[in-house]
């Protein structure tokens, strides 16, 4: 959890040439190989099986979890994913609110925030609201899936985008 946080274009090149993440990119190509995954483990998820809403910065929190959905939900900034989590269908205040509120719940991304050292030294993060820096600065991905479908799938693609996307914070 060190270094500095700052908020690139989604594009911008890095010094020695290379590119800092595309976060709509690396949704893309996660679920591109996930769906192999899906379907290695007998479980086939096509693309209907799976809707994706990006929340370009700045966003507003979603206002309730679609009937019927469970998901998956994504935090990105300064070229490095923040969260990665998942909710069922009976958690609307987790995927509509607590990750803006650092005393909401013990494992969310405001806690997380004002938890980190570095974030005393983010262009527009205040201790005292640190999901208005939230809305702000990061881009949010939703991946909602059919409370149909399997239950176990839903902690597999959790499982999968944290070993590939890497988030900064933990559970």
């Amino acid at each position: 959890m060190s270094g500095e946080l700052r908020v690139p274009e989604a594009t911008e090149m890095v010094e020695g040439g290379g590119r800092v993440s595309d976060w709509r990119q690396d949704i893309e190509n996660a679920l591109v190989v996930f769906r192999q995954v899906a379907g290695l483990a007998g479980d086939p998820v096509g693309e209907r099986d799976l809707e994706v809403e990006y929340l370009p910065a700045p966003h507003r929190a979603p206002t309730r979890l679609p009937d019927g959905k469970m998901a998956i939900y994504g935090f990105w900034s300064a070229g490095q994913w923040l969260k990665v989590g998942m909710v069922g269908p009976n958690s609307n205040a987790r995927y509509t609110s607590q990750h803006y509120h650092a005393g909401s719940a013990p494992s969310t991304l405001a806690a997380s925030l004002l938890r980190d050292l570095a974030m005393a030294l983010a262009p527009g993060f205040q201790r005292p609201d640190p999901g208005a820096w939230i809305k702000a600065v990061t881009h949010r991905v939703n991946i909602l899936m059919p409370t149909s479908r399997d239950k176990e799938l839903l902690p597999l693609l959790e499982a999968f985008l944290h070993l590939r996307l890497k988030p900064r914070y933990e559970g």
